[in-house]
């Protein structure tokens, strides 16, 4: 009766079925959340209100989003030094019905995206369900990650679609550089196979410089993807987008074939799309906190591995998470469940990252400072 694609098994892992129990029997210090909703964050005055403008009682139904709305995307990438038309901008309800989108665009059933390792796993899912196959490439790592750009030309073939980059990385934090960028470009342009940033952490850099957005890239048929979940902490408004640059012809071509998809759904509130540029305006005072907690927390991370000999952080650039490497003298889902079990702390296996070997934990750099000190405490005790 049901499709194939949806075949996945939905029975817990080990690591979920002890997550599972580990929050019904105590207060968990959880050092996996990235829900920017529930670290105690200070949102502007007028957020909620937003939404309660009255223009939205009437039907505006726009393929590509509300030209307010998309005008005020375009502010945003003009803040980055990156001028955008609001014309090449589609409005989403987040990020994931934009790879959803740029799937049903750029491939047929069996085409084959390259996407990094490790890297977040609900691209494997995205991917399934628009029967795309996920081919990666490897992040290496060496006082730093960089795109290992041989073995990725290596794995292009004639069935190959979009080479998919997150920049910044999750788990990672690390950045494409400039010269992958160009590379990438004439690998991308050689063998007709479009380049796809999603940067939905682009605004959270560590420490400077600035990192560049793909939003003006012209040397490759490019879609970059962003949206309201973490550029503005709000999860919950559902508005995302994807900027189409490149080449004319192929940006004019991609642009009518996104815009008949988006027209099918109409899938984006009228709401959060009037609410958009207000909202985008005050991101500026969320991400101040943002950086503030991800600067606090990551010097507390560091102050307790100095004293520690076997556990030591990864270089991170930016984004929300930073990945510890541990002595792997046995799974890292097996040191994920000890931790909940023996210490009411919670991490992420390397694993759930396609790390390529046991000895890593991810963690998250947003939970409340008390919390993120006594959980590390505690997860450094036991290792």
């Amino acid at each position: 009766m049901f499709s194939t694609r949806t075949a996945w098994s939905l029975a817990p892992n080990r690591f979920s079925a002890a997550l599972q129990e580990a929050r019904k029997g105590r207060d968990l210090l959880d050092l996996t959340e990235s829900n920017p909703t529930r670290v105690g964050l200070r949102y502007p005055a007028g957020t909620v209100e937003a939404l309660g403008d009255r223009r939205g009682l009437e039907y505006r139904p726009e393929a590509l989003g509300l030209l307010e709305a998309r005008q005020a995307v375009a502010a945003y990438y003009h803040d980055v030094e990156a001028p955008v038309d609001p014309g090449s901008i589609v409005l989403t309800s987040g990020t994931s019905e934009a790879y959803s989108f740029l799937f049903r665009t750029l491939c047929d059933p069996g085409g084959e995206v390259l996407v990094a390792a490790p890297s977040y796993p609900l691209l494997d899912f995205l991917a399934d369900i628009q029967d795309v196959k996920l081919v990666s490439y490897p992040l290496l790592y060496d006082h730093g990650w960089q795109i290992d750009l041989h073995t990725l030309e290596q794995r292009m073939s004639g069935r190959c679609r979009a080479v998919l980059l997150v920049h910044p990385n999750n788990p990672t934090g690390s950045y494409v550089k400039a010269a992958e960028r160009d590379r990438l470009n004439q690998l991308c342009a050689r063998w007709g196979v479009a380049l796809v940033s999603d940067e939905v952490f682009l605004d959270f850099a560590v420490a400077p410089p600035a990192p560049f957005t793909f939003a003006a890239n012209q040397d490759a048929l490019t879609f970059t993807l962003s949206g309201l979940s973490k550029i503005a902490a709000l999860p919950q408004m559902k508005l995302g987008w994807i900027v189409v640059s490149g080449p004319a012809e192929l940006r004019s071509a991609a642009l009518e074939r996104l815009e008949m998809i988006a027209d099918t759904y109409l899938s984006v509130g009228t709401a959060v799309q009037l609410a958009a540029p207000g909202l985008l305006q005050a991101r500026a005072a969320v991400q101040q906190q943002l950086r503030e907690r991800i600067r606090t927390n990551l010097a507390e991370l560091d102050r307790r591995l100095g004293a520690h000999r076997t556990c030591r952080r990864l270089e991170v650039e930016a984004g929300w998470y930073v990945v510890l490497r541990i002595p792997a003298l046995r799974s890292d889902e097996e040191v994920a469940i000890e931790l909940l079990e023996q210490r009411g702390v919670a991490v992420h296996p390397g694993h759930f990252y396609d790390f390529p070997s046991d000895g890593y934990l991810v963690i998250s750099l947003i939970p409340r400072p008390e919390v993120f000190a006594e959980g590390i405490g505690r997860m450094l005790t036991h290792l």
